[in-house]
C-alpha cells in the first residue's frame, strides 16, 4: 500500500514537473519568436507607439498634479525610441535620433527643476522637428525603397498620423504665443492642451469637423486650411497608390 502510494507521488510530481517544463518551454518560445525591430516591420511598432501617445494624451485630465505631463513627455520618448530603433541598421539616422532623445531627457529635467519663461516653446520646436524629421525618413523608406509590401502600407497610415502630430505642435505653438487663436482651446501651459491640440489637429485632417473647436486669427485659419488640403490630397493620392501597388504585385505572383 505504502508502495503504491509512493509510486503515484512519484507519478505525480515527474507528471507536474512535465507540465512545468512545457510550459516554460512555450514561453520562452513565444519570446523568441518575437520579431526584432527593422525596417521589415519598424512602422508596425511606430504605429503602436504613436496610439499609445495619443492614447496617454486623452487620460491626461484624469491625472492629477504634475504628473500627467510626465507621463505625455514619457510617452514621447517612446515613441522617439521606437523610431530610432526602426533605424538601427542606418547609423547616421540612428545618431540624428539619438540626439533628439537625448534632447528630450535633457528638456524634461530641466522642466522638473525650473519653470522658465520661454522653455514651453523650446520643446514645442524639438517635438516639431521631431516630428517632422521622422516623418522625412518615412516618406523616404515607403515611397522610394524596395517593394510595397504590408509594413509601407502601415508607414504610409503613420505618416498620415504624424503629419496630424506635425499641425497639433504647430496649434500649440500658435496658442502659446497667441491666446485666443482658437475658440475651445483655453489659455494654459501646452502640456495641458496637449490632447485637445491632437484632437483637434485629427479631426481637420479627416475633414470631420464637428465644430467644438474653430480658428479665430488669420493665420489660425491658415493653418488649419492647409492641413485639411494636405490630408485629403495624402489619402487619395499615396495611400490609395500604394494600396493600387500592392494588390497589382499580389495579383502578378499569384499568375
Amino acid at each position: 500500500m505504502d508502495s503504491s502510494n509512493r509510486c503515484q507521488k512519484i507519478n505525480t510530481v515527474n507528471t507536474c514537473n512535465s507540465t512545468c517544463y512545457t510550459c516554460a518551454t512555450g514561453v520562452g518560445t513565444g519570446i523568441a519568436s518575437l520579431q526584432p525591430i527593422s525596417e521589415k516591420n519598424n512602422f508596425i511598432y511606430l504605429a503602436g507607439g504613436l496610439v499609445l501617445l495619443l492614447l496617454i494624451g486623452s487620460v491626461l485630465e484624469f491625472i492629477p498634479g504634475d504628473f500627467g505631463p510626465r507621463i505625455v513627455q514619457a510617452g514621447t520618448i517612446a515613441t522617439i525610441m521606437i523610431a530610432a530603433w526602426g533605424q538601427k541598421g542606418q547609423h547616421n539616422r540612428l545618431v540624428i535620433n539619438i540626439v533628439f532623445v537625448l534632447l528630450m531627457l535633457l528638456f524634461i529635467v530641466a522642466g522638473a527643476v525650473l519653470d522658465k519663461a520661454g522653455f514651453s516653446y523650446a520643446h514645442l520646436i524639438l517635438l516639431l522637428c521631431f516630428f517632422i524629421w521622422t516623418t522625412w525618413l518615412l516618406l523616404r523608406q515607403v515611397l522610394f525603397t524596395g517593394a510595397v509590401d504590408g509594413n509601407k502600407i502601415v508607414g504610409a497610415i503613420c505618416i498620415y498620423m504624424l503629419l496630424a502630430m506635425i499641425w497639433a505642435m504647430l496649434y500649440l505653438l500658435i496658442a502659446e504665443a497667441l491666446p485666443g487663436s482658437f475658440n475651445g482651446v483655453p489659455h494654459a501651459p501646452w502640456l495641458e492642451n496637449f490632447s485637445t491640440a491632437t484632437y483637434f489637429s485629427f479631426v481637420t485632417i479627416t475633414t470631420l469637423g464637428y465644430g467644438d473647436i474653430l480658428p479665430v486669427t488669420p493665420l489660425a485659419r491658415f493653418l488649419v486650411t492647409m492641413e485639411a488640403i494636405v490630408g485629403v490630397f495624402y489619402m487619395a493620392i499615396v495611400v490609395a497608390s500604394l494600396i493600387g501597388v500592392r494588390m497589382t504585385e499580389g495579383s502578378r505572383a499569384h499568375d
